[in-house]
């Protein structure tokens, strides 16, 4: 065989396993958690469309427990968004199992790392647990936005990270839920509240803004501890409660699923007499509130929350100038609180 035939069939060859290699790659799978309107690797995409996707900039929604209803609220309306800017970003949809399991949500934010998404926004689990990790995605270039449960300042101050925060004011909407409960009860009643996660801003805020209402109407808080966000820890520990304090009347449930948990103890132990309150209007705690079982919550639109989120992480790409600029672009940013209102069986008429 001469060089030149020589030089051909080796072409030829390499030709055919570049071939081979490029038809493995598509068929690699989708990256971990639930891709809404794309994935990466589509063997189908026409070359224009894969240009089109790999423009897309892709944003991870990183969430608390799933189990909560609150939550999965979060994500459809998540979703939805997504469905509709399907042209705009990629949505990848994650949460934990458990309110308390720190460890997963990390090992989350680290997947999203590893995958190179564009941007996280998250609802952290734990305001100071989550900065550590927050500040290696942003070292490495990728915005993160914060829902929901505000970061610790001071903790975010050492670790010299700037985060914005989209959420709503929970210390003001604790107090007016309170104050709502407060004018069914009278100056001296006792109440208890339920807290969430002790090392939760928004936990932290709203016992402040439940404690101010009480105060401000001259109830009496004979007991306030952690039910960690949690049903059925909520209706263990309002079983107890109502044991111990015999005359109670009303309580304050830091969210909505504790509030549940509250009512089913209260209805187990045959008690008319005691008003409850919740936070985060979720359907389950709706109903009740129109049977008259459960007297008022808080809505923090659960549906939009994440939806605003992704909205200020598509502003600050907007800045990236480069890949792994996002730091940059992330100070420019401030935060944005969002709507927080009264929920009644008036309300709820309308």
């Amino acid at each position: 065989m001469c060089s030149a035939e020589a030089t051909g069939w080796r072409v030829s060859v390499l030709a055919l396993v570049l071939l081979g290699c490029i038809a493995g790659c598509t068929e690699s799978e989708s990256p971990a958690g639930a891709a809404v309107n794309g994935t990466a690797g589509d063997s189908a995409e026409s070359a224009a469309g894969s240009a089109v996707a790999a423009e897309r900039p892709r944003i991870a929604l990183v969430m608390k427990s799933l189990a909560n209803e609150f939550f999965a609220t979060m994500a459809e309306g998540a979703k939805t968004h997504a469905t509709a800017h399907a042209d705009d970003y990629e949505l990848i949809v994650n949460g934990i199992q458990d309110e308390t399991d720190l460890a997963g949500q990390v090992g989350l934010v680290e997947q999203m790392m590893a995958q190179q998404v564009s941007a996280i926004v998250i609802a952290p689990a734990d305001s100071k647990a989550l900065v550590p990790v927050l500040r290696k995605a942003c070292d490495a270039g990728i915005v993160v936005v914060n829902i929901d449960n505000r970061l610790d300042t001071d903790v975010l101050r050492e670790q010299q990270v700037q985060i914005p925060f989209v959420g709503p004011d929970n210390r003001a909407g604790a107090k007016a839920v309170g104050l709502q409960l407060a004018k069914s009860l009278q100056a001296g009643d006792e109440v208890v509240i339920l807290e969430g996660l002790e090392t939760s801003f928004n936990g932290q805020q709203r016992k402040l803004g439940f404690t101010e209402a009480a105060t401000e109407a001259q109830l009496k808080i004979v007991a306030s501890q952690s039910a960690q966000w949690e049903m059925d820890i909520a209706n263990q520990q309002t079983a107890a409660l109502l044991t111990a304090h015999p005359r109670l009347k009303g309580i304050l449930a830091c969210n909505d699923s504790m509030a549940l948990g509250a009512l089913a103890a209260v209805r187990a132990a045959e008690r008319t007499d005691i008003r409850i309150a919740g936070f985060d209007n979720i359907g389950a705690v709706r109903q009740a509130i129109q049977d008259g079982q459960i007297l008022v919550t808080a809505d923090q639109h659960g549906d939009q929350l994440a939806v605003y989120g992704i909205e200020t992480a598509l502003e600050l790409l907007q800045g990236v100038s480069a890949p792994g600029d996002g730091v940059a672009a992330q100070r420019t940013v401030r935060d944005r609180e969002t709507a927080v209102d009264v929920i009644t069986k008036e309300t709820l008429s309308r």
